[in-house]
């Protein structure tokens, strides 16, 4: 038997099928990538970035801050007096703010439930402490306290709410004995301040 022979041309390419286009898929949503987590509304994507950067998120972009303010005090005008046992710190300037309101020069509401950063710091004379009041009522997981020296009493927390229009307040806590004096000129001869920071994050 011969050997085969050389393969011929190929045939021309036949005409296009005559199927049904398929539908058009939905819409996605909007989506941010990020190499930080930005928050709530952003779930792990788990690739690293091209960049280099960190692990890569996607969000839906909605803002990781809904809401936030900030309030201060000047001394020594404000908060002149000591603040007694069970009584409140005062903040009576208001700074930056969006959705997070006041009630008086002590109290700020919180309008939605959900969940707070709160941010403080006050410069005292004596040995104390402070704590956030929600609706009144002391969280005891957020006391902050000094015992000796001359540092800031400084606290961080996060607070859930569940009902609209919360209030919270930075308050020397009821079952100390010692009425806290707001240092006016501390560390230096500049006044000092006193600061509150309130940001709804989910």
């Amino acid at each position: 038997m011969g050997d085969p022979g050389a393969m011929g041309d190929p045939g021309v390419q036949g005409a296009a099928g005559m199927g049904a286009m398929g539908t058009m898929g939905t819409a996605g949503q909007s989506v941010v990538v990020s190499a930080e987590s930005p928050g709530a509304n952003c779930t792990y994507g788990g690739a690293k970035l091209a960049s280099g950067g960190g692990s890569a998120y996607v969000c839906n972009g909605a803002p990781a801050v809904v809401a936030y303010g900030y309030f201060f005090a000047r001394m020594p005008a404000d908060n002149a007096a000591t603040v007694a046992v069970g009584s409140s710190v005062q903040f009576p300037v208001d700074g930056p703010m969006s959705g997070i309101t006041r009630m008086n020069a002590t109290t700020f509401v919180l309008p939605a439930i959900g969940v707070y950063e709160v941010s403080w710091q006050v410069s005292v004379t004596e040995a104390g402490q402070l704590v956030l009041a929600l609706n009144g009522v002391e969280l005891t997981e957020t006391v902050v306290g000094r015992a000796t020296g001359t540092s800031q009493l400084v606290g961080h927390a996060l607070i859930t709410t569940t009902t609209a229009s919360s209030t919270v307040a930075v308050r020397n806590p009821a079952g100390e004995s010692t009425a806290l004096t707001i240092t006016p000129l501390a560390g230096g001869t500049s006044s000092v301040t006193a600061g509150l920071v309130i940001k709804r994050i989910s």
